[in-house]
């Protein structure tokens, strides 16, 4: 303590020697310390006496040094990550936070669940002066939101299609709780890490997954079965109905051909008929009365048939 009190004084004592010279650079040098550099990759926001004044982009700039001003840089294009559920402990080894990994569901089941959380900073004046705490407030949104989303939906649907869903909501309903309190971040993403039941009963869960897919693999065998038969009886169908479309269309045309043929012979009839019924007469006696001498006696003479029978001509 002596030494550093001697020090002091000598310093002191350096400074009166020099009068208002070296009073000039001690205020050269104080502003001096008010030139500050600003990273590619970051925003400055300046303040003096408190008080907000601009932001700065990438490159050399000064404000008041302190206690006047002061310069807050931001990594603003960074993606920072919160993990809830969870936390890594260093490379692919995690540690488990059960008071935040466990919820329950609208069918009350109880689901462990594991969600990293993406965000950036894009206005830095509400993010540093709205907010106190950036890490403690992603992952009170985050989980709020979670727990709202996983309390209207069913295990099942959780556990299996349901994910992409889940995760969309749960992103819209942290953004809405940013924006409610001003806090300057924007979601970039929201992805369910893990979800599995819990400890206790994982492995009862596994056996129900493994007996629906069991029952989706059947359905798919079924379907494929169903899509191989299906084709194949219908084209039969289609063979055995255009076979009997073209056997109706035969029997129509021999049908038509037969009618021609009835009315062509017909029409034949009409022109000799009296020669064709002497000729189907006759045709006819000769089969009823085979061996028999048969006379035939002309119609013209017919009244005559009794003087010729007393004539003695028969």
């Amino acid at each position: 303590m002596e030494k550093k009190d001697l020090d002091l004084k000598k310093l002191i004592n350096f400074i009166r020697k020099l009068g208002g010279f070296g009073l000039l650079i001690l205020v050269a040098f104080y502003f001096s310390t008010g030139i500050y550099t600003v990273g590619p990759d970051e925003t400055a926001l300046v303040t003096v006496f408190g008080k907000y004044q601009k932001e700065v982009g990438s490159g050399m700039s000064w404000n008041f040094p302190r206690p006047i001003g002061r310069v807050y840089k931001v990594k603003s294009t960074n993606v920072y990550r919160e993990e809830l559920g969870f936390r890594t402990v260093k490379q692919n080894q995690y540690q488990n936070v059960p008071n935040e990994s466990l919820m329950l569901t609208k069918d009350e089941n109880i689901v462990e669940i594991d969600l990293i959380m993406q965000y950036r900073i894009i206005n830095i004046k509400k993010f540093l002066f709205n907010i106190k705490n950036p890490v403690q407030m992603i992952r009170s949104a985050g989980e709020a939101s979670i727990r709202g989303v996983i309390g209207n939906a069913e295990l099942t649907d959780i556990l299996t299609t349901g994910k992409g869903q889940i995760q969309e909501e749960t992103k819209i309903m942290i953004q809405e709780l940013l924006d409610r309190y001003e806090s300057g971040l924007m979601v970039v993403n929201v992805q369910l890490q893990d979800v599995q039941p819990p400890q206790q009963v994982r492995s009862a869960f596994r056996d129900v997954a493994s007996a629906r897919e069991d029952r989706i693999r059947y359905i798919n065998e079924a379907n494929g079965y169903s899509n191989d038969i299906i084709p194949k009886a219908r084209g039969e169908a289609q063979k055995i109905i255009n076979e009997a479309l073209a056997f109706k269309e035969e029997r129509i045309n021999i049908a038509h051909g037969d009618t021609s043929r009835f009315l062509n012979l017909y029409e034949g009839y009409k022109m000799g008929e009296e020669a064709n019924k002497t000729r189907l007469y006759l045709e006819t006696l000769e089969k009823t009365l085979p061996n028999i001498e048969k006379i035939i006696i002309d119609s013209d003479v017919e009244s005559n048939l009794i003087n010729i029978l007393g004539k003695g001509g028969l």
